[in-house]
């Protein structure tokens, strides 16, 4: 196993890890997160509408996206989902405290668009399952 492919299965063990517990605050309200309904209340707040629509799509992207991601399958999808949704999440609720997140800015945000960004552009690496069954890159 060569150091890309250890480079890019560690890279899909933290971003996934980091996103998953995420995606489980929005859908099923677990780490202090609001659940599907609190978070669409939430989202309804700072405009984005129907909140509880979004806020399932938010939090399947993140939950399910980062399970796909540590497995390395669909990675370019489950990659491209994540970017959108912390793309959106930067640009409704944190450019306006500018970029640090210790003000609520969208540096984390930015972070984990990149990390996800690596592997739409690099695909997950040859310990995937994406390399096992042949797809993608």
């Amino acid at each position: 196993m060569g150091s890309v492919a250890v480079g890019l299965l560690v890279l899909r063990v933290f971003l996934g890890g980091i996103l998953i517990p995420h995606g489980a605050q929005k859908l099923f309200g677990l780490f202090g997160g609001g659940g599907v309904k609190g978070t669409g209340a939430f989202f309804e707040q700072i405009g984005l509408k129907p909140g509880v629509a979004l806020a399932l799509a938010a939090g399947l992207a993140e939950f399910v996206g980062g399970i796909l991601v540590i497995l390395g399958f669909l990675t370019p999808l489950a990659a491209l989902a994540i970017i959108g949704t912390m793309v959106v999440a930067a640009l409704v609720a944190h450019v306006k405290n500018g970029f640090f997140a210790t003000a609520g800015g969208y540096e984390y945000n930015l972070a984990l668009a990149g990390m996800a960004l690596v592997l739409v552009i690099a695909g997950a690496g040859a310990v995937s399952l994406d390399a096992a069954l042949g797809l993608f890159w």
